[in-house]
């Protein structure tokens, strides 16, 4: 029986490529990548809907150093889309023995990007894969020549689609067709793709060569200061921020909290200065029900130990905030 290694993202189109294949009888299995940036969660759900299996991938650390450097540049924010696809389709390449697999499926169309998708993109992401021979983009392959798969009788060419460009309308009919709900908007898995962490990083990177994984997953909460090369303040806005950035902390980051007033939990990471240190309990002022005070007592520590440390000090200004403030 024919075998096929689908692409699987998560989102609408690679899942309605996958389909699109299994419906001409051959078996699909469903391979989802996961890295510090996307994760599993939409794969799973979507090759529920379609009644695939799905294995999953993690190259966290090769992921990261390919973003760190890419060969083809950046999309609008710190995407490296074609460089990605490339390593992705390597990768899946490799697995065809494993599974004793005939090709790989992606759900790519042609043009719906204009730079990772355009006809010189997708010949690029092809050839540097490593297996030009065996990738199949079943929603837009009657806009491409023939495929090995296609001339050899594995795939029926008539059954594949010509979709082009960036409407969605034929792919939403599919969609309802087959019974696909609740999929999740173009590019939606991706922080690279998400104009403020996507500057969070650019900006951490800067100033850190070798983030680690806690560095990266803290890029997603809070307001972030940029106040010295060597250490950074986050004010959470919210208590379920204050959570789930406990879980990221270490004994070696900072806590204030305002001593008298409710308010915004705020963390210096890094090695901070007194300077450094002073402005993180302004912040906290800033951002607690004394923000109108002329002073107001900040209590800090490190996390995990006793508040040992007290400063009374004025709560920022706005104009203070907005010097050292990295927008989203």
């Amino acid at each position: 029986m024919t075998k096929a290694l689908a692409m699987i993202s998560g989102g609408l189109d690679s899942t309605l490529a996958a389909k699109l294949i299994k419906d001409q009888g051959i078996e699909v299995i469903g391979i989802c990548f996961k890295s510090y940036f996307f994760g599993p969660k939409n794969a799973i759900k979507m090759t529920k809907q379609i009644d695939i299996p799905l294995e999953i991938v993690d190259f966290s650390k090769e992921h990261f150093e390919l973003v760190k450097s890419p060969k083809h540049g950046y999309g609008k924010n710190i995407n490296p889309c074609i460089d990605c696809h490339t390593m992705m389709l390597n990768y899946t390449g490799k697995l065809l023995e494993k599974y004793e697999a005939d090709f790989i499926i992606t759900g790519e169309v042609l043009n719906q990007r204009p730079m990772s998708q355009n006809r010189i993109s997708l010949d690029i992401v092809k050839k540097e894969s490593g297996f030009s021979d065996k990738i199949l983009r079943p929603l837009c392959a009657k806009n491409l020549n023939p495929t090995k798969m296609e001339l050899e009788g594995l795939v029926d060419r008539e059954k594949l689609l010509d979709i082009s460009g960036r409407t969605r309308k034929v792919q939403m009919e599919l969609a309802e067709k087959w019974g696909i709900v609740d999929y999740p908007s173009p590019a939606g898995g991706c922080k690279l793709t998400e104009p403020g962490y996507a500057k969070r990083l650019k900006e951490l990177l800067e100033h850190k060569e070798m983030p680690s994984i806690n560095d990266l997953e803290i890029l997603r909460l809070g307001r972030h200061f940029r106040v010295s090369d060597k250490a950074k303040i986050i004010s959470c806005r919210t208590a379920e921020e204050t959570a789930e950035i406990k879980e990221y902390l270490t004994t070696k980051d900072m806590i204030f909290l305002a001593e008298d007033f409710k308010g915004s939990m705020v963390i210096i990471v890094g090695e901070p200065t007194e300077e450094d240190i002073e402005f993180a309990a302004r912040v906290t002022g800033r951002y607690c029900k004394g923000r109108d005070e002329e002073k107001v007592k900040i209590k800090y520590g490190y996390f995990k130990k006793a508040f040992s440390n007290q400063i009374e000090v004025k709560p920022a200004t706005d104009e203070e905030i907005d010097e050292f403030i990295l927008q989203n």
